[in-house]
């Protein structure tokens, strides 16, 4: 991912602190994801994604790799794992299986303008979406919402949260 993360910034003629600066994050925790020597939450992935206008299968997916390749990220309460990237010529698609950990609520940083993101729900209750506008959501139940917006995940509950998440990110 290092590698990845780096091209994208030195495409964009950033230096290692003005990404750092954008994407709210440490030089220090930056220039370690980028050296391979520091392993990446969820949110700051989501922010650096942010930062640099891309899906975030951008920074943990090399190019035509497929999806299957990418290992489980983990977040303060969700572990994601990637199943599909569809590309269209108007959007990127990214698919995703959902782990929410019941007791824990994770907030993710504001996506570029215009990304929506739509959660499907298996098993336990959700509670999800933008900061101060909340969606509910339980087993066979879906909710979407406006994801260029800071949001969160939590379960409802003592049980986990099982769920298909879909990211569609549009392109510029």
């Amino acid at each position: 991912m290092g590698r990845r993360l780096r091209g994208l910034r030195e495409a964009r003629g950033l230096t290692l602190s003005e990404l750092a600066r954008a994407a709210g994050v440490g030089k220090a925790t930056l220039s370690g994801l980028e050296n391979g020597t520091r392993d990446p939450r969820l949110e700051t992935l989501y922010a650096i994604a942010a930062a640099l206008d891309v899906p975030m299968s951008a920074l943990t997916l090399d190019r035509g790799a497929p999806a299957s390749a990418a290992a489980p990220m983990r977040g303060a309460a969700v572990v994601s794992t990637l199943l599909e990237v569809f590309e269209e010529p108007a959007a990127t698609y990214e698919l995703f299986t959902l782990r929410i950990v019941a007791g824990v609520e994770q907030v993710s940083p504001a996506h570029p303008a215009g990304v929506t993101e739509h959660l499907t729900v298996f098993r336990g209750r959700a509670r999800v979406g933008p900061v101060g506008a909340s969606l509910s959501a339980g087993p066979g139940e879906y909710v979407s919402w406006a994801a260029d917006i800071p949001h969160f995940y939590a379960a409802v509950g003592a049980e986990e949260v099982a769920a298909a998440l879909l990211i569609r990110t549009p392109r510029g």
